[in-house]
């Protein structure tokens, strides 16, 4: 029995010590360098805590890099608790984010340190296309071209009409964006001809887009604006049975409990008086830009009939009565008009300007509007903008670190933004108090012509970047 067994165990293979050693050896040092680092602190010998306030120190522009030093430094870049540290200790940024369109009508999204002046390119956007979707409707596309985007729908076409994979870069054509709670939003626009209701949100905490809740409609050429932190959206253009139909309807979204609900339609009331049946079947109202305003939104209007376009003042929606009142009649009549009709505009600090470009480059001015006169009134005579004859969005317009700032592009391809202090120059302009009596003395006029007196070395370019072929879009502001 014992030789049987010492038989049987002799046959049995056998093991090399050394190989067992080394597997075990391994094995160990794989688990051991494990639980190091789950158990390691963000800086050796110093408390977590300590280290996140080192971190929070750190500009944001280098975050990118600094996460590439440990899991567990990319985890803390990544979190919330880091960048609610950074608002503790007042360091949260103000950037500026570009959108721009380039060949094939993709989209691409620049960030813009203003203090540092670098650049940052986000992540490029989701890629959305709808297939099976239907191609009809191409003969009421061509309307639409002057609609206000940047991005030409009769481009977009004549893609269709060239290559048959044209379609697959429709998505996004005709988006509108906004910021509000720390994140970028790109919502609806076109893919493959109908307009979708999809909402994408960038956050610059994760450096990554995400899908958040749809619209309840699907628009195209929407108008945005942020009011109690929340964002609204109205207007736009969707797919009806007759081709391309303009929207009254608005919306709005909560980003802390992801909801969208509807909000009284735009009246669009001078659309409603029109003297005949037939020039209301043949104009069609839009809006034709959007701004948040002194704790309401203003909506300027048109009524259009390819290619023309008519101002018809606009409409203002007051939040606490949940209801549309008409704008007042010097605000809306005096709007300056980019090109097709768009109106564009921005706040800072509480003030609203927008930039007219009238009919040469030379004559460019910055307007403030006067709540208490009604009135638009010039404060920067002189504005330092390109040649821009050939280009789809000549400028954008945008409020950073208090100040204005115009964004433009020139034919080299440089993107360049520049600002300027407008406080400096209210000091020409007629105060709230006054405005009665210069109206009645001829001081008003007086005033107001004065405010055009500009020196141009009031502008001051903070940064420049060359890109490839491209258009600009739309520009916004985040604050983390």
């Amino acid at each position: 029995m014992g030789a049987f067994l010492s038989l049987n165990n002799s046959s049995a293979p056998t093991s090399d010590p050394l190989e067992v050693s080394q597997s075990e050896a391994c094995k160990r040092q794989k688990l051991s360098s494990c639980l190091c680092e789950e158990n390691q602190r963000l800086i050796p010998s110093l408390p977590d805590e300590m280290s996140y306030q080192i971190l929070a120190r750190i500009p944001r522009i280098n975050y990118l890099n600094v996460r590439l030093v440990s899991r567990a430094w990319k985890a803390a870049i990544m979190s919330t608790e880091l960048f609610n540290i950074r608002k503790e200790l007042g360091k949260s940024e103000e950037w500026l984010y570009i959108l721009t369109k380039v060949e094939g009508d993709k989209l691409l999204w620049y960030g813009l340190d203003p203090l540092s002046r670098r650049w940052q390119r986000l992540p490029p956007m989701p890629n959305v296309a709808f297939e099976g979707e239907t191609r009809k409707g191409l003969t009421s596309l061509w309307m639409w071209n002057a609609m206000g985007s940047s991005i030409k729908i009769a481009d977009v076409i004549r893609g269709w009409l060239g290559r048959k994979d044209a379609l697959d870069r429709m998505s996004f054509c005709g988006c509108a964006v906004g910021a509000v709670d720390g994140c970028l939003y790109v919502l609806g626009g076109f893919s493959r001809a109908s307009a979708m209701s999809c909402v994408w949100q960038y956050n610059p905490v994760l450096n990554s887009w995400s899908e958040v809740s749809p619209m309840s409609t699907g628009r195209a050429y929407c108008k945005t604006g942020i009011l109690n932190n929340k964002l609204f959206v109205v207007g736009g253009v969707t797919r009806g049975r007759g081709g391309l139909t303009p929207l009254q309807s608005a919306e709005v979204f909560d980003p802390h409990s992801g909801i969208w609900s509807q909000i009284p339609s735009m009246p669009f009331s001078k659309a409603q008086v029109l003297p005949t049946a037939f020039l209301a079947d043949l104009l069609k109202p839009i809006a034709t830009g959007m701004t948040s305003y002194r704790g309401r939104l203003f909506v300027p209007q048109s009524l259009y009939c390819w290619p023309f376009f008519v101002d018809v003042g606009g409409e203002v929606y007051d939040p606490e009565l949940n209801s549309w009142v008409e704008m007042p009649v010097g605000m809306g009549e005096g709007w300056p008009a980019r090109q097709a009709g768009t109106k564009l505009s921005v706040t800072v600090d509480g003030e609203l300007y927008a930039l007219d470009p009238s009919s040469s480059l030379e004559s460019a001015k910055i307007k403030v509007y006067n709540y208490q006169d009604d009135a638009w009134k010039v404060v920067v005579g002189e504005v330092p903008i390109p040649d821009f004859t050939d280009s789809e969005t000549p400028y954008l317009l945008a409020g950073l670190l208090g100040k204005l700032h115009v964004v433009t592009k020139d034919a080299n391809n440089n993107i360049s933004v520049q600002q300027t202090d407008v406080q400096n120059h209210f000091t020409s302009l007629p105060s709230a108090s006054s405005s009665s009596s210069d109206e009645s003395s001829g001081v008003h006029a007086e005033s107001a012509e004065s405010a055009t007196v500009i020196k141009t070395d009031l502008w001051t370019d903070i940064a420049t970047r060359t890109v490839r072929s491209s258009e600009l879009v739309s520009c916004q502001t985040l604050n983390i």
